[in-house]
């Protein structure tokens, strides 16, 4: 085992082609983990452990706030210069708390029980966070980057898929175990349990993927290995962005159960089928902006990926006009499949620019540098949205369209226009800071960007090549039309486009 663990002077194609394979393995057995150990089951379980609004936006803050440890963790890949022992021993020792979450609720008293929790997120996340130092900087060097882009967004869209079709298992699983046995929260500590063992099969497999060994660098101190991502402009730019877009998502994303479980009083075999609906498309345009991201840039994708996320968020408020209405399940369909189309692209564009940005066998210190970053600000939002959640629960903005007639009997009717309260105006304040994080990639520069048309009408192109082999409806021929005239407009884009690579290569 720990020959497997150590480094190796240099790698062949057999030992990519093999590393590839279980790498792809274990992105299915974490995303397992991460199935039933997050999401909706998480919160659905904090809740039952009677968590606040303030202790959910803790609960989402642990992961980000960890995120600091990304600094020792810096010092330490490059003093041990074995990245792999790094991630396996860290995650190994921090899958095995969830052993301990799932256990607690049969021996600990409900008093002591939600602080137990805590410490183990912490301990999870933070051993997480030094791992994935490591983990990014050895991938960074061990995967083509030819096949980047679309490696990850296939490793992604099997193990999100695999665990869409899980998670309605455990769903109803969940369903099952309330009618038959009590109390209703063993059904979790049985799922958490679940998630542990299969995080710990996704680290054997880990074991295998080789890693070259680190470029060699002269010693310096850990300041001095922190400085240079400040002081490149571009990555500056790239740090604001993705800064800034961690605050804004992650103001409402913590909330999205919460909303569903308490607000629009939905039942969890409702809450899981949404996630899974917007697992499905987020594993059908996995490809699609992998692709994309491949032939143009992660920018061009981000430019469109972004903007059609924020548009889900502030869609959420609609669905309550103040109360639910007979479009509130339509909408809240919508909001999770446009939800899944455009965070598969936020992924994809995200995780890969940062990779394409930082230098290749000194990528530590600028990925950890970009987690650091991210962290603090998706630290911030959900706390100060916890605060603000409270708040705004006393807080109601309605407008009403008012309809009078005068005779000859005085009637009126009063129609709720728009109307806010409670989590919807943290929906709202998250759309409006997503918008400015749009605004700081515009000054984020990448080898290969196109104009984000180009990209549209791509995106726009595979769609309806996928509609018209899929839809049975007539009326979605109309969806689909595509301006052909637009391809002189691409052609030219892009022979601009080669000529100044050409002239500038």
């Amino acid at each position: 085992m720990l020959r497997w663990l150590l480094p190796k002077s240099a790698l062949d194609e057999a030992d990519v082609k093999k590393g590839l394979k279980f790498l792809l393995l274990d992105g299915i057995f974490s995303q397992v983990m991460g199935v039933f150990t997050g999401g909706a089951f998480l919160i659905a379980f904090a809740l039952l452990l009677g968590a606040s609004n303030k202790v959910i936006g803790l609960l989402a803050a642990i992961g980000p706030l960890t995120q600091i440890l990304q600094i020792p963790a810096i010092y330490m890949v490059d003093r041990v210069r074995a990245r792999k022992l790094l991630v396996v021993v860290s995650n190994a020792v921090g899958r095995l708390s969830w052993i301990l979450v799932a256990a607690m609720v049969w021996f600990l008293p409900q008093s002591s029980q939600l602080p137990v929790l805590l410490m183990a997120l912490f301990v999870y996340f933070g051993l997480g966070s030094i791992a994935g130092c490591a983990f990014n900087s050895w991938m960074r060097d061990f995967v083509p980057e030819k096949v980047m882009g679309s490696y990850f967004a296939r490793r992604m869209a099997i193990a999100v898929a695999l665990g869409a079709a899980l998670s309605i298992v455990a769903g109803a699983g969940i369903d099952l175990y309330k009618k038959f046995m009590t109390p209703e929260i063993g059904a979790y500590s049985i799922l958490f349990g679940l998630g542990a063992v299969a995080g710990l099969i996704g680290l054997t497999f880990l074991s295998r993927v080789p890693e070259p060994k680190m470029t060699s660098e002269p010693g310096r101190g850990l300041l001095a290995r922190l400085s240079p991502p400040f002081k490149d402009p571009n990555f500056r730019q790239l740090l604001a962005f993705l800064g800034s877009w961690n605050f804004a998502i992650n103001l409402a994303g913590p909330f999205f159960t919460v909303y569903l479980l308490l607000r629009l009083n939905l039942s969890m075999t409702w809450v899981i089928g949404l996630s899974v609906l917007s697992q499905i498309f987020h594993v059908l345009f996995l490809r699609l902006w992998g692709n994309l991201a491949d032939r143009f840039s992660n920018k061009s994708v981000l430019s469109v990926a972004g903007p059609l996320f924020m548009i889900s968020i502030l869609a959420w408020p609609f669905t309550t006009m103040p109360e639910k209405h007979f479009l509130t399940i339509p909408l809240i369909i919508a909001i999770h499949v446009l939800a899944g189309m455009s965070t598969a692209g936020v992924n994809i564009g995200a995780g890969n620019i940062a990779l394409k940005s930082a230098p290749k066998g000194t990528a530590t210190a600028y990925l950890a540098t970009n987690a650091l970053i991210s962290g603090v600000a998706a630290t911030i939002a959900p706390v100060l949205a916890g605060i603000a959640a409270d708040w705004f629960g006393t807080q109601e903005l309605t407008l009403t369209l008012k309809w009078v007639k005068s005779a000859p009997i005085l009637r009126e009717l009063n129609v709720p226009a728009f109307n806010l309260r409670g989590l919807d105006f943290l929906f709202v304040v998250s759309f409006l800071f997503g918008l400015y994080a749009m605004h700081r990639l515009l000054s984020v520069k990448e080898v290969g960007e196109v104009e984000e048309e180009i990209v549209k009408t791509e995106l726009y192109a595979q769609v309806q090549k996928a509609m018209k082999n899929v839809s049975t409806v007539a009326g979605i021929r109309h969806l689909t039309y595509f301006p052909y005239e637009k391809l002189k407009d691409v052609a030219a884009s892009i022979g601009i486009l080669s000529k100044r690579n050409k002239e500038d290569p």
